[in-house]
C-alpha cells in the first residue's frame, strides 16, 4: 500500500500530460473545469495551488465515518472554507489531491484508475502496480494496521480511510504497487521522462516539475508534488546532493531521486503494522545516508 506516493506516480504525472497536451495550464482555476468547487472563496485557486500545497485548503479532515456515497464526500470537499490566504504557506493536503483526482477523470473522460493504466502503468512497465488489488494478489501484499472495526489488521485493502470510503481510488492515496515498479517511475524521472527509450513526459514537464515553486513561502521548498531538499518534508537525509527530491507515504513508504548520483532509493515498509504514533522520519534519513555512503565508485 503505497499511500500518498499515490501523488506522484499516478496525479501528478497525469496532471503534467494534461498540461503538455494544451487540456490544461498550471495556472487554470479549479472552478473552470469543476464549477462546484467555486464556493466560500475558492474560486480563484488553481491546478498549481494545488500541486504545491499552498491551496489554503485543509491538511485533512474526516470523510470517512459519515457513511457518505463518493458524491457526497466530493460535494463536502467542493464546500470546504479555506484555512488560510493561498499561496502564502504551505500546508501538506490530501484534499487537493482528491480535487486533482478527480479533475483528471473528467479532462480524461474516465476514471482515474484506468487513465493511470492507459498512461502510465502500461508504459513503465509497472506490472504490479494498480488500484483495488485482487484477492489473488492478497498473499504479495504487506498487512497494514490493526482496525478494530474489522477486528483485524487491514490487509489488501487501502489503509487510507478517505480513500476507502472513496471506493479506493483517489488522486491522494490508493496505489498498490511493487519496489520493481516504484524503480521503473524512478527511473523515468531520472532520464528526464525517458523509460528504456520511449518518452513518457516532456524533458520540460519534468524541468518544471522540480523547479522550486515555492520560494515566496517560508519554510517550503516544494516544486510541482515533490519536495526537494531542505524542505519540511525531506527525510533524504545529510548525504545526498541538493537536486534531490522525493515524496513519503503514511503507511511507511518512501522514493527519494539524486540525479547528480544518478541515483534513486525506495524503501517500502508497513510502519503502521503496531499503530501510527511511531515515527521512521529517522529511519528513513539513516537508510539514506547509509545507501549514499555504500556507492563507490
Amino acid at each position: 500500500d503505497c499511500a500518498s506516493l499515490t501523488k506522484v506516480t499516478v496525479t501528478l504525472p497525469l496532471t503534467l500530460m494534461l498540461i503538455e497536451n494544451g487540456s490544461l495550464r498550471l495556472n487554470d482555476r479549479i472552478s473552470d473545469f469543476i464549477p462546484e468547487f467555486a464556493t466560500n472563496g475558492k474560486s480563484s485557486l488553481t491546478v498549481k495551488h494545488l500541486l504545491t500545497h499552498t491551496s489554503g485548503l485543509a491538511a485533512f479532515y474526516d470523510m470517512h465515518s459519515h457513511g457518505w456515497t463518493r458524491e457526497q464526500i466530493m460535494d463536502s470537499i467542493y464546500r470546504q472554507e479555506l484555512q488560510y490566504e493561498p499561496g502564502t504557506r504551505a500546508v501538506y493536503s490530501d484534499l487537493g489531491y482528491i480535487v486533482l483526482g478527480e479533475l483528471a477523470e473528467r479532462l480524461y473522460g474516465m476514471p482515474l484508475d484506468t487513465a493511470a493504466g492507459l498512461f502510465i502503468f502500461r508504459p513503465l512497465a509497472m506490472n504490479d502496480a494498480g488500484f483495488r488489488p485482487p484477492e489473488e494478489k492478497r498473499g504479495r501484499i504487506a498487512a497494514t494496521e490493526y482496525m478494530e472495526k474489522l477486528g483485524a489488521h487491514q490487509w489488501g485493502s487501502v489503509h487510507d480511510e478517505n480513500a476507502f470510503a472513496l471506493g479506493g481510488v483517489s488522486g491522494h492515496a490508493g496505489l498498490f504497487a511493487a519496489a520493481g515498479d516504484l524503480a521503473n517511475t524512478a527511473e523515468m524521472w531520472l532520464n528526464r521522462g525517458v523509460f528504456r527509450g520511449s518518452r513518457l513526459l516532456s524533458e520540460a514537464a519534468v524541468e518544471a516539475a522540480l523547479e522550486l515553486c515555492t520560494a515566496a513561502v517560508p519554510g517550503a521548498c516544494r516544486g510541482l508534488g515533490w519536495v526537494l531538499k531542505g524542505d519540511a518534508y525531506d527525510v533524504s537525509g545529510d548525504l545526498m546532493s541538493a537536486q534531490t527530491f522525493g515524496h513519503t507515504g503514511f503507511t511507511g513508504t518512501s522514493m527519494q531521486m539524486d540525479p547528480e548520483r544518478n541515483l534513486f532509493v525506495i524503501l517500502l515498509t508497513n510502519r503502521v503494522h503496531y499503530g501510527r504514533e511511531r515515527s521512521i522520519n529517522r529511519l528513513r534519513e539513516c537508510f539514506h545516508n547509509a545507501v549514499v555512503a555504500a556507492i563507490r565508485e
